[in-house]
């Protein structure tokens, strides 16, 4: 199979899908490997490492796009500056793998099946024991845990841990986590390795032994009238979305812990969902001038409600960071998780080098969203009406 690199266009985006060293390993498989010029240099990886392991350098996007049977991406497919959208650039038949948001932008899923264009979509990888090793949004949300602790440390004028010293003891940060998923649980995790005292609250009542095993207080959620709180529990690892009843019965038990922090970050979402509003402009005010929020949901609409993506956000001293594309600010280490993400979905749908999708297998199932010109994923379609 002709596998393309292509270098990724996307406002901030600084990852590559696949790095040199999984280049060695696809060719080893029996895939050839094509790149665009400079496809990993914002990465740290140079034309001469690619070629270095045997791929072949393409000088510019269109012919890469129109010559390849599968086109490895970070970022969803968008409109090239080549005049092109990357979709209408592809050879009818391809594939096209990446993070494509089917549930946010269906329309491209019809686009995609409109211009012959099969995709499997990174995100949408179930997560379960046996795609563990596919689970792109897993490895990205894992970093993106780690640095946002690091953008909240960073822009506290306090330093984390407690310190004994000669002219006194200085008491540790008190940070408070919002969702312990991937993301939240690296967070606990950045921040204890710092010295924080962390608390954490999440709606779904499996993840209190986690939070306290990584050294976290677990913050126990309300109940809903009637239901036991453990029917906020949703598929792969997410909370299901919650009623409006619900959520201000939430924000009025954070609202003494978030007055209390020092530093307090957000990753609550909803699988195509707006993200839940978790922290009011009342609890904002609330804390001391000088903390810092660090908002991980702010590309969904934020769980904090002064909230603005891409933007640092001052209130009364209290900075708010609405933080986007949070991989995109470690895009070593990310492009080098994603690549074996990447390199694993290609092992497990190739034979011999040669594609095989079944249709039938559970993993296929959850990530195929467009096949053969029709777009084929249940949500995906329900949206599109």
């Amino acid at each position: 199979m002709n596998i393309g690199i292509p270098k990724e266009i996307a406002p901030g985006e600084t990852r590559v899908a696949i790095i040199p060293e999984t280049v060695a390993r696809l060719i080893k498989k029996g895939h050839t490997i094509q790149f665009e010029k400079d496809a990993g240099l914002a990465s740290g990886f140079t034309n001469a490492d690619y070629e270095k392991e045997g791929a072949t350098l393409v000088p510019d996007a269109s012919t890469l796009y129109a010559n390849v049977d599968l086109l490895v991406k970070v970022q969803r497919p968008l409109a090239h500056p080549a005049g092109k959208h990357e979709l209408e650039m592809m050879k009818k038949g391809a594939l096209l793998a990446g993070f494509f948001y089917g549930l946010t932008y269906p329309d491209a899923a019809k686009k995609a099946a409109e211009q012959g264009v099969d995709v499997i979509s990174m995100d949408a990888i179930p997560r379960t024991t046996k795609a563990q090793r596919m689970d792109a949004l897993s490895s990205q949300t894992n970093l993106a845990g780690y640095k946002a602790v690091i953008i909240g440390a960073n822009g506290l004028g306090k330093i984390f841990p407690l310190m004994m010293t000669a002219a006194g003891t200085i008491s540790p940060a008190r940070v408070v986590i919002l969702g312990a998923g991937v993301a939240g649980l690296q967070a606990i995790a950045t921040a204890k390795r710092l010295g924080a005292v962390v608390e954490v609250s999440d709606v779904r009542p499996e993840v209190k032994e986690q939070v306290e095993s990584l050294g976290g207080r677990y913050i126990e959620p309300p109940r809903e009238e009637g239901e036991d709180s453990a029917d906020l529990s949703g598929g792969g690892g997410y909370a299901r979305e919650a009623t409006p009843e619900y959520l201000k019965k939430q924000q009025e038990l954070l609202a003494k812990h978030i007055a209390e922090a020092d530093v307090v970050v957000t990753t609550a979402n909803v699988p195509g969902r707006k993200a839940p509003m978790l922290v009011s402009a009342a609890m904002v005010a609330s804390m001391a001038p000088g903390s810092v929020i660090v908002d991980m949901a702010a590309e969904s609409g934020g769980n904090c409600e002064l909230t603005r993506a891409g933007e640092v956000v001052d209130h009364n001293g209290v900075k708010i960071h609405g933080v986007v594309n949070l991989p995109a600010q470690t895009p070593y280490h990310a492009s080098q998780l994603y690549s074996r993400n990447l390199q694993a979905l290609i092992d497990y749908i190739t034979k011999e080098g040669q594609l095989q999708l079944d249709l039938e297998d559970e993993i296929v199932q959850g990530a195929l969203l467009v096949h053969q010109g029709a777009v084929i994923h249940p949500k995906v379609k329900e949206l599109l009406g």
